[in-house]
């Protein structure tokens, strides 16, 4: 079995070398044939070989284009696609500094394209071949609550390359002992939220019998995932820190926060008259839009950003933006893509009431019903919100509270100042994804306002 699975990690290892090895060769030739200027005449010319593959290999593995088998094919050639425009971006400016003279940029472009062209070619291939050395695991589904199970189900089976969900079980109807006879039946088993002492007897069961566990984390799964483990004479004991930031993290996140948004600032200006511009002429409204958010410690602050929507949007309720909301403008609908609406954020960020990266600041009509559901929801707040974060990055506009609950506190108790630079890189690739900005369904909105099934079954 371990020689089967090293064989079919090497398999993928070579397939990855070979498209980068592709997209080098063709950058190559490129800076050869049309940038003599460039050219060293000795060592000096694998110096700018080992930038190249250096710089791709970095963005690939930031943006998940290795992630074959994982991502959809469209999300592979996108993450590809980001990562060579910066990379050959970069490269552009190297071969220029290196002729001291801005160098021709057609010749590059044409290869850019020629690159997209392998990286597509390339994704296709790795992923056929990858599918044909992992098939699908089937999976039985274990659920206390129907929506919830069915929820977790269909956002699984999405990707059939991967997961084949063939049985749900609900707790309520089976025995233990019936329930335990199916997962022998399966490859693995989907656990969703059920009674602790059968989840622990099913954990033991599944690890006895060397079946596969996928389950939706709770708060103390995600807390004692990152503690420490020590040794108390002969007893061994965990401990979580659970302290936040220390003093040194916090000062060089604040530190940060400055440089970083004080130059976005700079560099976006542009950008951003184009936008005020743009929504004052649309309807002669206010070009800002101001509201009352929480913070760390439950500050209360006003979260600055463009105006997108109608004035007096909320005149009826405030509620979240819908699939097809009418109520977004034309110019709305153009810098809520685009994310425009966001830079403002950039002066909270030097005031201090924001950070860069953090949990997303909510209303605070909605840290009120999320807590009542999810009492865990105020633990977010141990650290200051900000303009991008793990929760951002990782969902969806629409994303449950549960969810993006979750992946807050993963942020927060994973914390350097490292992956707050890494999210900050990730934050390019989501830009320009719809479905990273997608609305609530109609629904959702009555829901979460009677604070029942939505946040439940996280739809």
């Amino acid at each position: 079995m371990n020689n089967l699975m090293n064989f079919r990690k090497t398999v993928m290892r070579i397939l990855k070398i070979l498209i980068i090895a592709s997209l080098t060769f063709c950058f190559i030739q490129t800076w050869v044939t049309n940038y003599t200027s460039s050219l060293f005449s000795r060592n000096g010319n694998y110096v700018v070989i080992f930038s190249f593959v250096f710089m791709l290999f970095i963005f690939c593995a930031l943006y998940g284009a290795f992630k074959i088998g994982v991502y959809r094919i469209h999300e592979l050639v996108y993450s590809f696609t980001l990562s060579i425009l910066i990379t050959n971006f970069l490269m552009y400016l190297e071969l220029s500094l290196i002729a001291r003279e801005m160098i021709k940029i057609t010749p590059l472009f044409i290869s850019v394209l020629f690159e997209i062209l392998i990286a597509f070619i390339g994704c296709y291939c790795a992923n056929t071949v990858y599918f044909k050395l992992y098939p699908a695991r089937r999976l039985v589904a274990i659920f206390d609550d129907d929506a919830t199970g069915f929820s977790l189900i269909n956002r699984m089976s999405r990707i059939p390359e991967r997961f084949k969900i063939e049985r749900g079980v609900n707790i309520n109807s089976y025995t233990v002992e019936q329930i335990k006879k199916y997962i022998l039946q399966y490859d693995g088993v989907l656990i969703c939220d059920i009674d602790k002492n059968l989840e622990k007897e099913l954990y033991g069961f599944c690890y006895a019998n060397g079946k596969r566990i996928y389950m939706q984390p709770a708060i103390t799964d995600i807390i004692i995932n990152h503690s420490y483990e020590i040794q108390i004479g002969d007893t061994p004991v965990i401990m979580s820190r659970n302290r936040g930031l220390t003093t040194e993290q916090a000062i060089l996140k604040r530190l940060m926060d400055l440089l970083i948004s004080a130059i976005a600032l700079i560099i976006t200006s542009p950008f951003m008259l184009i936008a005020a511009i743009a929504i004052k002429l649309d309807d002669g409204g206010p070009i800002f839009f101001k509201q009352n958010r929480i913070t760390k410690d439950g500050k209360i602050f006003n979260v600055l950003k463009f105006r997108s929507m109608i004035v007096d949007a909320d005149k009826d309720g405030a509620k979240k933006a819908e699939v097809g909301d009418n109520r977004i403008t034309k110019v709305g609908k153009i810098i809520r893509a685009c994310r425009l609406d966001e830079l403002p954020q950039l002066i909270n960020v030097l005031k201090g009431d924001m950070s860069l990266v953090g949990p997303r600041p909510e209303r605070i009509e909605n840290v009120y019903e999320y807590s009542k559901a999810y009492p865990e929801f105020e633990l977010r707040h141990k650290v200051k919100g900000g303009i991008t974060g793990y929760a951002q990055l990782y969902g969806k506009y629409n994303t449950s509270p549960k969810d993006k609950l979750n992946m807050d506190l993963i942020y927060i108790e994973t914390y350097s100042i490292i992956q707050d630079i890494k999210l900050i890189i990730l934050t390019i690739k989501i830009l320009f994804m719809k479905e990273s900005t997608e609305g609530f369904d109609s629904s959702a909105n009555a829901n979460v306002r009677a604070g029942n099934s939505t946040q439940k079954t996280g739809e």
